[in-house]
């Protein structure tokens, strides 16, 4: 029986790794540690209050839980706040790791952290696991901290990087780009979306299954995790728009320098997912198959 805490559990890719772990309870043993009340809807695990900042009490709570396996999905990812509040991002996104490392480190425990895409400038698109990072923003530039935290450190770990993650749980306290496109449409609303920045979406299922699979096979290092089609922001929201059976002649191309964001976005990311199908297995679908599958779980 494997013990698995998961930092961030009311997120997400938290409640998605929740949903999928407790359908082998024989297996594991979760624990899902989260700010505010369990959002999950489900009470089949031990859910533990807590605002994972606080590094006394962190480390206490799993030094007391002695888990084999900590995921951390807990990040501040709203790429423009982290540009405004760099010390709270510094704390969620740097400091929180470093904690989690020590503890893992203390009690042998195997640590699996998820990074992004926004460590690399967008300069080439379909990044190795190896290419150089080069990031454009704060945000970017602490989840690259956040890696060498644990490239440095004596710790069991798996890091997984992903791009625009999507997908819909239980009790949300944020949207996604499927979901907000989606929901617009449907409200006949017209929205402007990007045209040259280029990226390959993440469904949320698929990174849950990629961190099962880190922990099965215990993983060790950096894989890339994501749909394996590299497409432009704007033709995202058409497929998502084609999928969901709505009108997209209500999204409108504009180009990123009309937006004025605080912070700079890589135009071209996206994957070379050689490494996660041969080692881990995973088996990435094209954008439109994923959604497709989403659009199921919606019924």
């Amino acid at each position: 029986m494997n013990k698995v805490a998961i930092t961030g559990s009311n997120g997400l890719l938290g409640q998605s790794l929740l949903n999928l772990l407790l359908l082998e309870k024989e297996k594991y043993q979760v624990f899902g540690l989260s700010r505010g009340k369990n959002r999950s809807g489900r009470s089949d695990f031990s859910y533990i209050s807590i605002d994972i900042t606080d590094e006394k009490k962190l480390k206490k709570i799993l030094l007391e839980i002695q888990p084999n396996f900590i995921i951390n999905t807990a990040a501040m990812t709203q790429v423009d706040d982290c540009e405004i509040n760099k010390k709270a991002c510094d704390v969620l996104n740097i400091d929180v790791v470093k904690w989690l490392a020590e503890v893992s480190n203390k009690i042998n425990a195997h640590l699996i952290h998820i990074s992004t895409d926004f460590i690399f400038d967008g300069k080439k698109g379909y990044y190795k696991e190896t290419d150089a990072p080069n990031p454009l923003s704060y945000y970017g530039l602490s989840k690259l901290k956040s890696e060498e935290v644990l490239l440095t450190s004596k710790t069991h770990f798996t890091i997984l990087r992903t791009i625009l993650v999507y997908g819909k749980v239980f009790d949300m306290s944020r949207s996604n780009i499927v979901l907000w496109v989606k929901t617009m449409l449907a409200q006949n609303k017209q929205i402007t979306i990007v045209d040259d920045q280029f990226r390959m979406p993440t469904y949320v299922e698929d990174l849950a299954l990629a961190c099962k699979i880190s922990i099965d096979k215990k993983a060790t290092g950096i894989y890339n995790i994501s749909s394996n089609q590299l497409l432009s922001i704007y033709k995202i929201a058409q497929q998502i728009a084609d999928v969901f059976q709505l009108n997209k002649n209500l999204i409108k191309p504009i180009s990123t320098s009309t937006l004025n964001q605080r912070a700079a976005r890589p135009t071209k990311t996206g994957f070379d997912l050689t490494k996660s199908k041969t080692e881990l297995g995973f088996l990435p679908k094209p954008f439109k198959e994923d959604l497709k599958r989403f659009k199921e779980t919606l019924k």
